[in-house]
């Protein structure tokens, strides 16, 4: 599982007010310790930056490119910050990311050709004119029309990653469901393609002691699905563990009990009992509460 860090953001205190002040100590520092935490990609994300992102983009990818080799996603609404840094990016590993291109006309027919003329991947944002999906079939409709786009541009399915949009457990738990059989369906849909996710959506809402277990859990479920990455919190050490095949444990009895084959959680400890009901919850066996765990 390839890991793109999420905290490198202009929502942070710390990350905002460095990017105000064009003061590269921080960032850089962000950068490194993404690094040394295992990260693969560093997802550089300026929210809509209309003001000035056209000139904050490129001095942050240089800045954070002066310190450390991953390659970089490059994410924020403003078209012309996503040009103007792929214009100063030096190559690394693997190509830049562009962080996202929606499944809307107006959005796609401009950020494509970028993708094509600075030979970077991007994420396909299963957004469409309608906003949100309501279910897999949806999804695959969007997909098709922004993957038919991209090819005729040049790009091929291996250069896009499919975000099909992970919502919060709390809000619309059914959408859980419909985006595991959308990514079960990518391979025939798109083949080729890569997948990604705004993971910690699922938690977006729920307390925040409650967060990491819900992220986990589904991280598992959905790579046994053919999910390839998603975008992921640093700091959860747990989380990075595994998605760098270091805790088989976890990831078994997740499987089971998808299968609904996990033993009955009184029966085993209470680290993997909170993995089972977990599951449960996601795959809405249960309706969610903030006590699930305690049930």
């Amino acid at each position: 599982m390839l890991l793109i860090g999420e905290s490198l953001n202009v929502m942070s205190k710390i990350i905002g007010g460095a990017m105000k002040a064009r003061d590269p100590k921080p960032i850089q520092e962000e950068a490194i310790f993404q690094k040394e935490k295992g990260m693969d990609y560093i997802d550089i994300n300026l929210g809509p930056a209309k003001k000035d992102g056209a000139e904050l983009m490129p001095w942050i990818v240089k800045t954070v490119q002066e310190v450390v080799d991953l390659p970089l996603a490059l994410d924020t609404s403003n078209i012309d910050a996503i040009e103007e840094g792929l214009k100063v990016y030096k190559e690394t590993a693997r190509p830049a990311l562009i962080n996202s291109i929606m499944a809307r006309p107006e959005r796609y027919e401009k950020m494509i050709p970028l993708a094509a003329k600075y030979n970077a991947d991007f994420v396909a944002l299963m957004w469409g004119p309608e906003g949100l999906p309501r279910d897999e079939n949806e999804r695959a409709a969007l997909c098709v029309e922004l993957l038919y786009a991209a090819n005729e541009a040049g790009i091929e399915n291996d250069r896009i990653w499919v975000d099909g949009i992970v919502t919060p457990v709390n809000i619309q738990q059914e959408q859980l469901v419909s985006l595991m059989t959308f990514y079960e369906m990518l391979p025939d849909i798109a083949p080729g393609a890569k997948s990604t996710c705004g993971l910690s959506n699922i938690s977006n809402g729920p307390p925040v002691y409650l967060r990491p277990i819900l992220n986990q859990t589904y991280m598992i479920m959905l790579e046994r699905y053919g999910m390839v990455s998603v975008i992921s919190d640093p700091l959860d050490e747990k989380l990075t563990e595994i998605a760098k095949g270091k805790r088989p444990d976890i990831v078994e009895i997740v499987h089971k009990a998808m299968d609904g084959g996990a033993p009955d959680p009184s029966a085993v400890d209470k680290e993997l009992a909170d993995y089972i009901k977990t599951v449960d919850v996601i795959l809405g066996r249960k309706l969610y509460s903030d006590s699930w765990l305690e049930l």
